[in-house]
């Protein structure tokens, strides 16, 4: 994208329209942490149970099942983490608009201290403060900001959960394929296509970042296959000492 080249339109309206929604919530972190675990526990279960010599079934249906518990239980987990930071976020603003309404000095105190902290001085800061206290919400949305770094852009917890479910089935049936289209079964091959996925991954990610797809993609990779490694590495030892 040309550096000369606004992202979104300036005019009164286009702001007006963008605005009246309110901040987005970003779901990206849900669909790189359930892609690279996918990836991760699915290339681990095949890595071991090619080394253990089982049939390419069997193989497919310990990764199928796989897919759908690990992965419906990280999208759970995402439901309740999600719907708990929603949850705290409404438990300190109830305790911010109960401090606001016995405790306004203190808590314009609170608010000239967050806005000097930001550069504001002298007569400009007094103004700021009294503008600030002047509206209950923005007073609280800045409490909330400055004091507990919260914003209001909450996260649904459906659709985190979903995110998570859903780049996890993706990403974590790409080691399965070899199986599927009766391709050779080795961990070699196991071990491409989950760097594949990797890359993958952050190649998609490289649209939210500055960097480009290359520098994301082999970013992801690199920390991807260091915990497939991982995985690998102690599935192999405990394999070895069972043996």
């Amino acid at each position: 994208m040309s550096r000369n080249r606004l992202e979104h339109s300036h005019h009164p309206r286009a702001i007006a329209k963008r605005l009246s929604t309110g901040p987005d919530a970003s779901y990206l972190r849900d669909w790189i942490y359930g892609g690279i675990d996918g990836a991760v526990t699915t290339f681990a279960i095949v890595a071991g149970s090619v080394g253990a010599g089982l049939s390419s079934n069997v193989i497919l249906i310990l990764g199928t099942a796989n897919l759908l518990a690990d992965g419906f239980s990280m999208a759970a987990a995402n439901y309740s983490g999600s719907k708990s930071e929603n949850e705290d976020y409404a438990r300190l603003r109830a305790i911010e608009e109960k401090h606001i309404a016995l405790a306004p000095d203190g808590e314009r105190e609170e608010i000239r201290q967050i806005l000097s902290a930001k550069g504001y001085e002298g007569e400009d800061l007094e103004t700021m403060v009294r503008l600030v206290a002047s509206n209950k919400e923005a007073w609280i949305d800045t409490m909330m900001q400055g004091e507990y770094g919260m914003s209001d852009a909450g996260r649904a917890p459906i659709r985190a959960a979903l995110f998570t479910f859903a780049a996890f089935l993706l990403f974590g049936s790409v080691p399965l394929l070899p199986f599927v289209f009766s391709a050779p079964a080795s961990a070699a091959a196991a071990t491409v296509l989950t760097a594949i996925a990797f890359f993958a991954i952050g190649s998609l990610r490289a649209s939210w970042s500055r960097r480009g797809w290359f520098s994301c993609g082999s970013e992801t990779t690199a920390i991807g296959m260091v915990a497939a490694a991982i995985a690998y590495l102690a599935g192999h030892g405990l394999q070895t000492l069972m043996a």
